[in-house]
């Protein structure tokens, strides 16, 4: 059996449960990739590891798992206060970097990484802007894809539905998606739903569009009729700060190469 969901903790605990669940009793190879090009598939594909490797990634992942369901409510309250403190940092993040790569980014040509946090003796390192430059990060390699899109090829967005956990917490997610795109961002009553949404809708889309229909028109018609949206419009600050984030976060991804060629996995 090869284990091929998301080279991440979430995609561990997916297979495993389902591997589970099926008492399944065969041997476990790992595909472990970042990237969906031919050539770094069949490379993972060449390169298959021992799915017992793995071992510790599925444990963390289930620590998480029942950490989230014990703790529940209390943490999503204390996230929501992190979240809409993290609006009241400056627009730059105050000089402070991080990097939240895991298990690779091919956008950057990572393919794997040490999850690091970095400042300079004069940044200003306040809780505000801490939760801010981790936002921000966790939207860093969408930031240097989307800069190709509208900077160099000059593509115009419109309008960005937001969805998933990000948005959870009203306006925070949703302002700073706005900043990193220059582009307005809605989100729906059901924008803090998590997993795989867009990927299910497609799948919706093939299995019950009619003749003719676009998935333009699906969606409108189908899926978002009726339900209520909240739009942001992108902040001119916020986007001018959001721009000088990810001009040092380019140039600090030496400091994250230097990070995994130094810090070898199983002597972390």
């Amino acid at each position: 059996v090869i284990n091929a969901c998301d080279a991440g903790r979430e995609g561990e605990l997916i297979f495993r449960l389902v591997y589970n669940q099926a008492n399944c009793k065969k041997p476990v190879k790992r595909l472990w990739i970042s990237s969906m090009e031919e050539s770094a598939i069949r490379e993972g594909f060449e390169n298959l590891k021992d799915g017992s490797a793995y071992d510790n990634l599925y444990q963390s992942a289930l620590c998480r798992l029942w950490a989230d369901w014990l703790v529940g409510i209390n943490a999503t309250r204390l996230f929501s206060l992190l979240y809409r403190n993290a609006l009241e940092g400056d627009p730059d993040c105050g000089n402070l970097m991080a990097c939240n790569y895991f298990s690779g980014e091919h956008i950057t040509g990572f393919e794997e990484g040490r999850p690091l946090f970095v400042r300079c003796p004069d940044s200003r390192f306040t809780l505000a802007n801490f939760m801010r430059t981790h936002l921000y990060a966790a939207l860093g390699t969408l930031k240097v894809g989307m800069d190709i899109l509208q900077k160099e090829e000059k593509v115009k967005i419109d309008r960005i539905t937001g969805h998933g956990g990000l948005f959870r917490t009203p306006k925070a997610g949703q302002k700073i998606l706005a900043a990193a795109l220059n582009a307005p961002v809605s989100v729906m009553e059901t924008a803090g739903e998590g997993g795989a949404w867009g990927i299910a809708l497609l799948a919706a889309y093939m299995l019950r569009k009619k003749e003719g229909e676009t998935l333009e028109a699906y969606l409108e018609d189908r899926v978002f009729a009726g339900r209520k949206a909240v739009c942001e419009e992108p902040d001119p600050v916020d986007v001018e700060g959001f721009d000088r984030f990810i001009e040092r976060y380019r140039g600090c991804l030496p400091v994250e190469r230097a990070a995994v060629d130094c810090m070898k996995e199983g002597d972390c």
